[in-house]
């Protein structure tokens, strides 16, 4: 056989070897994912609009979430769908995911700050519970809910660090105490607490009676002089017990205060 004519008949072979093999090659690749439909948004609308079950709405919004061609805005609506529901499942860290997702997607929803910030609080971040309102307020000055929560927040914070300041001290200075008695509360935090407490109490049960009836807000300090001068007496003797005669005492006030 003439060279040309084997030449072009292997050619012939190869050509039809490779078509052959096509669709096997195909196969294994997989399917081409532009080939694949996109993902029906319906049903996901369809139980928020309903307002079904939560394990309805995670079923029929994951669908659209995790879909390769889900138009931006219907997965942001499944995304805050879903955050909701596991904010009302208690799962904090996956509602925070999903609504970092959406404020990726979308950094304009002051809305989504906002109920983020809610759930950076519930979980206890405050510093950036207070940074999400902020952002809520920037977008959206007159955002009343963000604007209440940052208040809310940034007194918490202020109490926080005002109780942070005195915690573990008493209602006098340790730097001039000479009494034994002032000595031993300023060397236990829990009775320093207790007498910081004690002294704070009193004072506002003494101011408030005393505006209504000035002989009732002395009849109150002198009670309190008088628990002063049974405490003075009576610390160090085998059988007293500070800490339970001050903890009595505030007792005693709180229940005046109500």
């Amino acid at each position: 056989m003439p060279r040309d004519c084997v030449t072009s008949l292997r050619n012939a072979l190869l050509a039809a070897v490779l078509c052959a093999a096509l669709p096997q090659v195909a196969a294994a690749t997989g399917p081409d994912p532009a080939a694949a439909p996109p993902v029906d948004p319906a049903p996901c609308m369809a139980a928020i609009a309903a307002n079904d079950d939560d394990d309805k709405i995670l079923a029929a919004c994951g669908v659209v979430i995790d879909g390769e061609k889900t138009e931006k805005a219907d997965r942001i609506k499944a995304l805050i769908a879903r955050a909701g529901v596991y904010a009302r499942k208690d799962m904090l860290d996956r509602a925070i995911d999903d609504d970092g997702i959406v404020l990726r997607l979308d950094p304009t929803l002051a809305d989504i700050f906002n109920a983020r910030g809610e759930l950076w609080r519930k979980k206890g971040d405050r510093p950036k519970a207070l940074q999400d309102f902020g952002a809520a307020i920037r977008l959206n000055p007159n955002h009343a809910l963000a604007k209440a929560n940052y208040k809310s927040l940034a007194l918490e914070l202020e109490r926080l660090g005002a109780l942070l300041a005195v915690n573990n001290k008493p209602s006098f200075n340790c730097a001039t105490a000479r009494a034994a008695l002032e000595k031993a509360i300023c060397a236990n935090p829990e009775l320093a607490n207790l007498d910081r407490q004690i002294n704070a109490v009193n004072s506002r049960a003494v101011s408030d009676a005393a505006r209504a009836d000035p002989r009732a807000g002395r009849a109150l300090q002198h009670e309190q002089d008088d628990f002063i001068a049974r405490r003075n007496a009576g610390f160090g003797k085998p059988d007293y017990d500070l800490q339970k005669a001050m903890r009595e005492r505030l007792d005693h006030l709180l229940a005046i205060g109500h």
